[in-house]
Order: C-alpha cells, then sequence, then structure tokens
C-alpha cells in the first residue's frame, strides 16, 4: 500500500497559465520524488499599466513517500 503527501506550490510564467503550471510541475519533480497529479486550485494574474505581464497558479501536487 502506497502512501501520499500533497503539498501547495505556486508558480508563474509571462506567456499562459498553462506554462505556469507546465513550470510549477517541473520544478516540484526537481525536489520531490514520486509525482503524480496536479490539481489547479487558484489562478491569477498581474496587471502593469492594463495588461497581464504575469499568470499566477496555486497547485496542490500528490506524490508518493517512499518506504
Amino acid at each position: 500500500m502506497s502512501v501520499a503527501k500533497v503539498t501547495e506550490i505556486i508558480a508563474s510564467s509571462d506567456k499562459s497559465f498553462e506554462d505556469a503550471v507546465k513550470k510549477g510541475v517541473k520544478r516540484a519533480n526537481k525536489t520531490l520524488t514520486g509525482v503524480r497529479s496536479a490539481w489547479v486550485q487558484d489562478q491569477q494574474v498581474k496587471v502593469d499599466d492594463g495588461k497581464i505581464v504575469e499568470y499566477r497558479v496555486t497547485m496542490k501536487v500528490t506524490f508518493v513517500l517512499k518506504d
């Protein structure tokens, strides 16, 4: 039987929400082993002078703990 843990991460991109998610998962994979899923809990944008300059996502990342 596996035991999993969930951690919250925030990632950002100047391109899109999708790119922010990809960056977040890629970075989580560097530190966490056994990443199984990511749930995008929240999305935000940073606006400067009326234009979107950054896309941010808050994600719950699930990974399996080692025995």
